[in-house]
């Protein structure tokens, strides 16, 4: 999701505050309390309809074939090659021959740099098959409150890969969101009804290892894409067309190893309808929408639009798609990860206003 928005990201794809840089001309300027406002209604906006479209997709009971989502996924690459070489255009004046020399020059010139971007387009490729796995077995509200342990992963990688210093009070909240999400996790047996639930607790598994493996392939493709980008000067729209590319490659693996066989008796884009288009949109364009609000996001923002996010998500989930019948411990759980959140990004916020950091 890329961006891989991610959001990226999406399928998740790389951090929204990465992809920001890039974006001095896309945004036009307006007064910032404005601007936060309206942020943090589309960080929230695109999170949560994100999820809910592609967990209803993924359960809706129709008459023909469900669409594939290694399908989806390749498609949501070929959209955001297309919007990436747009933004490309756009930077140069809609020149055709600036934008011809851009892409040869950035691209086909460097094979090397180039290059670097396998590895993350594979993971984040990888990423964005399990985001469909576990929204296929998991209710959206679960998924949500789960797939917030990437900030743990990316914490990990950013000190390993980076170097980065985290302060005390964000490695306290790495553990509030630890025990937040365990308890999110932890199984609660209904007397009686032990052999009826198996299927649903097999289920239910397979959708956590698919949103465990997720956080930690985003956390390492979103860390070692900082990485590239603060060591080359190339354009951020550049980078997510390599992305894109190797993405479209990775994609198309998949989709022939995993679903081969449907594909030649029926074809690629089998059960496509107006929804599934709907996922495939927001997850090509919602990373780079991200992107661009991120300029005017801080943390703290970040953390209001992911719990409001979250909160979002149970009452849907709970109310229209009827999949999830929450317990106490998920209240708990929640409220320690919404928690974590605030208590993650406002130290990161105060470290960079020029507060001392913790060990």
């Amino acid at each position: 999701m890329l961006i891989h928005i991610s959001v990226c990201c999406a399928a998740q794809p790389p951090s929204p505050s990465l992809l920001s840089r890039g974006l001095t001309h896309v945004l036009p300027m307006a007064p910032p309390a404005r601007l936060k406002y309206l942020s943090l209604g589309i960080l929230v906006l695109q999170t949560t309809s994100l999820v809910l479209t592609m967990r209803y997709s993924r359960t809706l009971k129709e008459d023909g074939p469900r669409y594939l989502a290694s399908s989806a996924v390749v498609s949501a690459e070929m959209l955001k090659i297309v919007a990436c070489i747009f933004l490309v255009f756009r930077d140069n004046t809609f020149n055709f021959r600036a934008l011809n020399y851009v892409l040869r020059e950035e691209i086909v010139n460097k094979p090397t740099e180039t290059l670097k971007l396998a590895i993350p387009s594979g993971i984040y490729t990888f990423q964005n098959n399990l985001l469909y796995v576990a929204l296929t077995n998991l209710d959206a509200a679960t998924y949500q409150v789960t797939y917030q342990l990437k900030i743990l992963t990316t914490a990990l990688f950013s000190v390993s890969m980076l170097g980065k210093r985290l302060g005390k009070y964000q490695w306290l909240s790495l553990l509030i969101l630890m025990a937040g999400i365990a308890l999110v996790q932890w199984p609660v047996e209904v007397p009686g009804t032990s052999e009826q639930t198996k299927p649903l607790a097999s289920s239910q598994l397979v959708g956590v290892l698919a949103v465990l493996a997720a956080c930690c392939s985003s956390g390492f493709a979103g860390v070692y894409f900082e990485k590239i980008l603060k060591e080359t000067p190339q354009s951020v729209w550049v980078r997510n067309i390599q992305l894109g590319l190797f993405g479209l490659i990775f994609g198309l693996m998949v989709v022939f190893v995993n679903d081969g066989e449907t594909v030649r008796e029926s074809s690629m884009f089998q059960g496509y309808n107006g929804l599934t288009w709907t996922v495939v949109l927001l997850q090509a364009f919602g990373g780079l929408v991200v992107a661009a609000v991120m300029k005017y996001a801080d943390n703290i923002l970040k953390g209001f639009a992911a719990s409001f996010s979250i909160i979002l998500s149970c009452v849907i989930s709970y109310l229209w798609l009827d999949d999830f019948d929450p317990n106490s411990l998920f209240f708990l759980g929640t409220v320690l990860v919404i928690a974590a959140t605030f208590l993650y990004g406002f130290e990161e916020t105060a470290n960079a206003s020029g507060s001392p950091q913790g060990a």
